[in-house]
């Protein structure tokens, strides 16, 4: 029973396999596109911004002016990062922290946009633990070991 199920699961791998390069990329862009449209919000309509910060949002140990600032940095540096795959792992830690973050400096994202974080912090420890794939500039630049070397 125990080697019909490893058995099962070999053809699962060598199936899934060719996929996992369009997987780290899907969840690569899906996350970026969803962090800089928020940034560009926060850019776009900057004195609502900065209102969000000063009386909503309640970012721990920041000031809300900085906050405000770096949030909105955050938002449209980070994505860029992550979308072209350069410095793919320490880029999507920095996400992931600033995602637990604003789910904890903004009581309201409890109650409607949770699950929403949920899905995107955990696409993003995608890449922290597997790096950002074959499509990426990590990759070009040879700072990604490729599957061969991965052991």
């Amino acid at each position: 029973m125990l080697n019909f199920i490893k058995q099962i699961d070999g053809i699962g791998q060598r199936i899934a396999e060719p996929f996992i390069p369009f997987l780290l990329l899907f969840t690569r862009l899906w996350v970026a596109w969803v962090f800089f449209k928020s940034g560009m919000v926060k850019y776009s309509s900057w004195d609502s911004t900065l209102y969000l910060f000063e009386y909503e949002y309640q970012v721990p140990l920041l000031p809300w002016q900085i906050a405000a600032y770096m949030g909105t940095a955050a938002e449209l540096i980070l994505p860029v990062f992550l979308a072209l795959g350069l410095f793919t792992r320490p880029m999507a830690l920095v996400l992931f922290v600033f995602n637990i973050t604003a789910v904890a400096s903004y009581p309201l994202l409890w109650e409607k946009g949770f699950y929403d974080h949920q899905l995107w912090g955990m696409m993003i420890l995608v890449n922290v633990f597997w790096g950002a794939g074959l499509f990426s500039v990590d990759r070009l630049i040879g700072g990604e070991p490729k599957p061969s070397q991965i052991q």
